[in-house]
């Protein structure tokens, strides 16, 4: 067990899962949208339960900072969704791609 290991870091003006690229911001809304750790896991495979464990421990230590940070990125990716919206048509042919069967 190593004691006093960084969860998160911060690079490129975001914080980071350590050791990662997943942002940090991706691990505290799933846990504000009440997923487990578990849960959180499955969506993200490339990380170890330790590590979301740590990062929504560091979160809840720094939560400020952090809320700061998310809702920046957030403000970032809005932004970027009304300079670039979706092709017009992509919402139809989504719904299309569900209603058939899946090949097996």
């Amino acid at each position: 067990m190593s004691a006093g290991r960084e969860f998160v870091e911060r690079r490129d003006e975001t914080f980071y899962v350590a050791d990662s690229r997943v942002p940090l911001a991706c691990i505290v809304r799933e846990f504000q949208d009440g997923h487990s750790a578990e849960a959180i896991r499955s969506a993200f495979p490339t990380l170890t339960l330790e590590q979301i464990y740590g990062a929504i421990a560091s979160y809840l230590g720094h939560r400020s900072e952090v809320d700061e940070d998310v809702a920046a990125r957030e403000r970032e990716e809005d932004a970027f969704s009304e300079t670039h919206p979706p092709p017009a048509d992509l919402k139809e042919k989504l719904t299309r791609a569900r209603r058939q069967p899946q090949a097996r």
